[in-house]
């Protein structure tokens, strides 16, 4: 509309000079064109040359007519707008009269959980507990004990831990933490990981410490970090670790307890495999080409970076390190290295990393595990503190980050000042990539409700008789529950009980109580209409297939 006003305001520039004579226009917009037989009317319409207009005039008609139309059309869709407005209000004050009626309102807090964290609703604990479960299982069947500890810690266990090797690294790790000052200014923090916490019980055990530890524990870790699927800013993580074993039958034992633990949840050698490397096998290369020792760490957490980022990035982030463009083509050679064969072409047979991994193939070879796990030196592992053998778990289909992932930690108590130096090696391996696995694979099982039977009074008259049938139940071991509402009608109560997931449902009513017997519904049987009448021994020894004693 603007657009039409402007051109009807300032015209058109006419292409005609003052001497010029004006052009007329039918009323169809056409050039008026004299017919030489009659020259008041057009040769090609017939308008009569009285009805003519000139071409300016005609043009600036037609815009006022369209700038008449575009401002009705604006009009009827204000209108509308107006009106669709109108009415979701009446119908957003429709709808708070109807819950203001029924006694309701509007829930006055966020009924979801921080950003990045997770609720577990019963059917979601029943997945958690299977999981958790597996997790110890396969700790207690490879002789590992377990532990705990508060969640919060002294902000400074995780600087001094991440900042070894790399002054920059504790400011990377605090911007990753949930930390704050307590009211007695203390700085503390969320973990963010159990190894450090793990490094401070060791100490404090001191030389009452019986080597070698085998410890696991299975903590809740909290890192402000990107959500992305199988990432949370909580998850849970199982840790096993073995101090006091210099040698690599240590990490031998940690990778074949996480193959059991794949295995013992329905996984694969085709759905999982295992990289395995060792830090000594860059940090010899970089030796080679005149890299200083103190460079190291920092390299390592650079090409951590390799499958997430570009590859001029990572040369880019290695030149600022000082790297030259030889030792950081050197370095990126060594990373597509991928045998044990090419690895002693690059370092030596002789070489102790080459020596080292040889053995813990020959291992895990023994433990019947070989499917399971390749070579692969682009596997270095981010953190500072590792010295030796790194792996992590991956999903062959490449649709999930890593799955798990650890190594060996020589040095890690000494950086924070034990006066012993103490060998060792573990893994961390979180909860919610290996979920997310499963449901890809579709190996998740059916977790069927924890009820195995529901007593229901026929009326409040029974509800003493009801009470004795449940102990008699809970005590033979059967998970047990009874209905304590009033007002539920038998027909009411079968219902709740099935919804419930339960597998019988045990009706206590005068007539059956008055022969000595009660009624047992089987909630899976569809054919199984009225249930079957017994007497509390025989309802026990149906149940639980032995008689009470």
């Amino acid at each position: 509309i603007l657009k039409l006003q402007f051109l009807y305001l300032i015209g058109r520039p006419s292409k005609m000079g003052k001497k010029d004579k004006v052009s007329l226009v039918c009323e169809n917009g056409d050039p008026f064109i004299p017919d030489p037989e009659n020259p008041l009317a057009c040769s090609t319409c017939s308008t009569l040359k009285s009805r003519a207009v000139p071409k300016e005039e005609y043009e600036k008609k037609k815009l006022e007519d369209e700038i008449a139309a575009l401002e009705e059309q604006l009009k009827a869709k204000m209108s509308a707008k107006a009106k669709a407005e109108e009415e979701a209000e009446a119908g957003k004050k429709k709808k708070k009269d109807k819950k203001e009626k029924k006694g309701k309102q509007e829930p006055l807090i966020d009924l979801q959980p921080e950003q990045g964290c997770r609720d577990f609703a019963p059917e979601d604990y029943r997945l958690r507990n299977w999981l958790f479960g597996t997790f110890r299982k396969v700790a207690h069947l490879f002789g590992f004990e377990e532990y705990d500890a508060p969640v919060l810690e002294p902000e400074n266990l995780y600087i001094v831990k991440a900042g070894k090797g790399d002054a920059s690294a504790g400011e990377e790790i605090l911007d990753q933490m949930f930390n704050f000052t307590t009211k007695g200014g203390h700085k503390v923090a969320l973990r963010p990981e159990m190894t450090p916490t793990l490094a401070r019980l060791v100490m404090q055990k001191g030389q009452s410490l019986l080597l070698p530890v085998k410890w696991f524990s299975i903590p809740q870790c909290w890192r402000y970090e990107a959500i992305v699927r199988g990432r949370k800013r909580e998850h849970y993580q199982w840790n096993m670790d073995i101090l006091g074993v210099p040698g690599v039958t240590a990490e031998a034992e940690l990778l074949a307890a996480i193959i059991t633990f794949l295995k013992e949840i329905g996984l694969t050698s085709e759905d999982v495999g295992i990289k395995i490397n060792s830090r000594k096998m860059l940090q010899t290369v970089l030796k080679q080409a005149g890299v200083k020792d103190s460079q190291f760490a920092p390299v390592c957490i650079i090409i951590d970076k390799v499958d997430k980022v570009e590859r001029c990035e990572i040369e880019e982030m290695l030149r600022e390190k000082g790297l030259t463009d030889d030792v950081i083509d050197t370095i990126l050679r060594t990373l597509t290295i991928k045998s044990l064969d090419e690895m002693e072409k690059a370092v030596g047979a002789d070489s102790e990393v080459v020596k080292e991994l040889k053995s813990l193939f020959a291992n895990l070879e023994a433990y019947g595990f070989a499917d399971w796990i390749q070579l692969d030196a682009s596997v270095v592992r981010g953190l500072a503190y590792y010295t030796g053998v790194v792996f992590e778990g991956f999903d062959r289909a490449g649709h999930l980050r890593a799955i798990c992932g650890g190594g060996r930690y020589d040095t890690l108590l000494d950086t924070f000042g034990h006066n012993t130096s103490i060998p060792a090696c573990g893994f961390g391996f979180g909860d919610c990539v290996i979920v997310e696995l499963l449901k890809d694979k579709k190996k998740l099982p059916v977790f069927e409700s924890p009820i195995d039977d529901i007593v229901i009074p026929f009326n409040e008259t029974m509800r003493t008789q009801s009470i004795t049938v449940l102990e008699r139940l809970r005590a033979a071991g059967r998970h047990a529950d009874i209905i304590l509402e009033k007002k539920r009608s038998p027909k009411q109560a079968f219902s709740y009980a099935d919804r419930r997931g339960a597998k019988y449902a045990v009706l206590v009513a005068p007539d059956e109580w008055s022969k000595g017997q009660v009624r047992l519904k089987d909630l899976n049987d569809e054919e199984d209409k009225r249930g079957v009448e017994m007497t509390v021994d025989e309802l026990i020894e149906k149940l639980t297939g032995k008689k009470e004693a």
